[in-house]
């Protein structure tokens, strides 16, 4: 058996553990179209800052200490006052208070405002697609993302595709669920029922078809 074969069943076998652990469970995930507000936390959702963002901090009456700031692996920056602030996992009004505290050391009164410039977010919160994805990846979570927004980006299913058998995993109050997903059903059969929303975090299993 070669290499090649062998990870390919490793893979398989994998997947279809996930699927046969999904397929035992009656979770259902409610249409998207449908029930646009079904999951509990789709409407109060806020961007979280997370190491690759771009942040432009802006420090009224002190330009000097205003700039861009790349957020570190380490989910810190480091500004001209003050090294090694740690702003990963806030958002940007969070983080702007936060450097008002810090600043109010040196400064009178500060009044600090951030923006992001170029959104990456925490790694907990990107959502992941892997097996038979044109494209599988990570991708960043934007508030009301659907299912078919996610396949859209990553192109769509290959030909080996089974995605009426996909499975969605999420973690839902500390407990990891599965989910049946029918993205075939969605892509190829148009069937708009089949659109469901997707939170930060959640990972999407497409197999390979057994022909």
């Amino acid at each position: 058996m070669d290499n090649h074969f062998a990870n390919k069943l490793k893979v398989g076998l994998l997947l279809l553990t996930a699927l046969l652990s999904a397929c035992s469970s009656n979770n259902t995930l409610p249409s998207a179209t449908l029930h646009p507000s079904n999951t509990a936390n789709i409407n109060s959702y806020k961007y979280l800052i997370g190491s690759g963002d771009v942040l432009n901090i802006f420090v009224w009456r002190n330009p000097e200490v205003s700039g861009s700031f790349v957020v570190r692996p380490d989910g810190m920056i480091t500004t001209s006052l003050v090294e090694d602030i740690k702003v990963s996992g806030k958002t940007p009004t969070e983080l702007a208070r936060s450097i008002e505290e810090i600043l109010a050391t040196y400064l009178r009164d500060p009044i600090v405002t951030v923006t992001v410039a170029n959104f990456v977010g925490p790694f907990s919160e990107q959502v992941r697609v892997i097996g038979e994805a044109a494209q599988p990846r990570a991708i960043n979570y934007t508030q009301h993302m659907t299912l078919l927004d996610v396949m859209i980006q990553v192109g769509g299913l290959t030909e080996f595709a089974d995605g009426n058998d996909a499975v969605l995993v999420r973690i839902e109050y500390g407990k990891q669920l599965q989910y049946q997903i029918m993205i075939d059903r969605l892509l190829k059969d148009g069937e708009i029922s089949a659109n469901v929303d997707i939170l930060p975090g959640d990972i999407i299993i497409i197999p390979e078809a057994w022909f």
